[in-house]
């Protein structure tokens, strides 16, 4: 499907903070892994350094609500759903589980936007329509998965 993804990651020792919990931050960390999977699994890379002028997805927006807090082992599963597509831009909704055996329970819930851009040789960045190859690639998800959240 082209408007969902999971994937599953370990908290890293690296990832935790003094109280023993992953830091609030690395939470955008998950959520860009799941965004770049998602990506990969269509067929293409949030880098393609054969494209000219080269393509850029910066974030507009970024928020994250936190439920309850992962710690060093825990194993998290990241659910994207594409929320909604416009000629320049993406919303992604991303939940986070916190897998232990048959049990699993929401611990944070994440957004994205973000925007689809040229690069200039100045380095300057201009919004441009999503490619038709890529956009063609991306849905947005059923109602029924939003209204669920």
């Amino acid at each position: 499907m082209s408007y969902e993804f999971k994937v599953r990651r370990q908290v890293e020792f690296s990832d935790t903070d003094m109280a023993g919990i992953m830091h609030y931050a690395n939470f955008f960390r998950f959520m860009e892994t799941a965004e770049h999977g998602f990506y990969r699994s269509l067929g293409f890379s949030v880098v393609d350094l054969n494209r000219q002028p080269r393509l850029g997805w910066p974030r507009v927006h970024a928020e994250c609500d936190y439920r309850k807090p992962l710690r060093f082992e825990d194993l998290v599963e990241i659910h994207l759903l594409v929320t909604e597509k416009k000629s320049k831009t993406l919303r992604l909704q991303f939940g986070f589980r916190k897998l232990q055996g048959d049990f699993s329970e929401e611990v944070a819930r994440g957004t994205l936007i973000i925007a689809c851009v040229i690069h200039g040789s100045d380095g300057s960045m201009k919004a441009i329509p999503i490619p038709e190859e890529i956009a063609q690639k991306i849905e947005v998800a059923p109602a029924e998965m939003l209204a669920r959240g």
